[in-house]
Order: C-alpha cells, then sequence, then structure tokens
C-alpha cells in the first residue's frame, strides 16, 4: 500500500510565515552548504513539479505549511505518492526540506520556494 503520514515538529523558523516542505532525493544534510547535498525534489517517475502543472506533481512534492507565532512548525501531511519501504517511491533515507518561502507549486523545478531552511533524515 502506499501513503506516508508525515508529522513534523520543528522550531527556530519564521513565526507566522508559511513554508515549504519537500521530501529530497539522498539522505544527505549539510547545513554548511545550504543542504546541497540533499540533490532535488524525490522524483523517481520523471513528473514536473507541483500540483498545478499537468504533469506534476513529483513524488517528493508536499503542501506548505504554516509556522506558528513561536516559530514552530507543528503539522502532519500526508502523501499518497510514496511509501515508506520497499520499491521506487519509498521515502526511507531520504530528506524532509523546510524552505524558507512557499512552494507556488508551479515553477520548475522546485516551486520557487526559496533557500533550504532544514533538513531531516526519514528513518
Amino acid at each position: 500500500a502506499h501513503g506516508v503520514l508525515i508529522a513534523l515538529e520543528i522550531t527556530g523558523l519564521p513565526a507566522g510565515e508559511w513554508v515549504a516542505f519537500h521530501v529530497h532525493e539522498t539522505g544527505k544534510c549539510d547545513h554548511q552548504t545550504g543542504h546541497a547535498s540533499a540533490g532535488g525534489h524525490f522524483n523517481p517517475t520523471n513528473a514536473e513539479h507541483g500540483y498545478l502543472t499537468g504533469k506534476g506533481p513529483h513524488a517528493g512534492d508536499m503542501p506548505n505549511q504554516r509556522v506558528g507565532p513561536d516559530g514552530v512548525l507543528r503539522a502532519q501531511a500526508f502523501n499518497s505518492v510514496v511509501k515508506l519501504d520497499g520499491g521506487d517511491t519509498a521515502i526511507r533515507g531520504k530528506v524532509l526540506m523546510i524552505h524558507g518561502g512557499q512552494d507556488d507549486y508551479k515553477s520548475q523545478p522546485a516551486g520557487d520556494a526559496g533557500n533550504r531552511q532544514a533538513c531531516a533524515v526519514i528513518e
């Protein structure tokens, strides 16, 4: 069965802002390089980026989330395209990435979502 419920609780983000989050293709986070080692969005089917494109979304595309007034992002989002283990759409060992801006759901290749702010490996 496909589908993973992703729960987040991340501190130190810009209070009250909408931010993008995605599953990225590698299992590497490196704050010193702006998390460049995480690669692009997880996209095993070579789809276009975004919910608003006719040939999207990437498997790793997720909906924007709002950071609370305390700078903490508390969210749950379900991704029906991926699964945790086994096969081409498995995300265990990939990373979750929080971006500094919101995803516009259409710009290629990554939704014009801004800098990579936080990164965590999916275990």
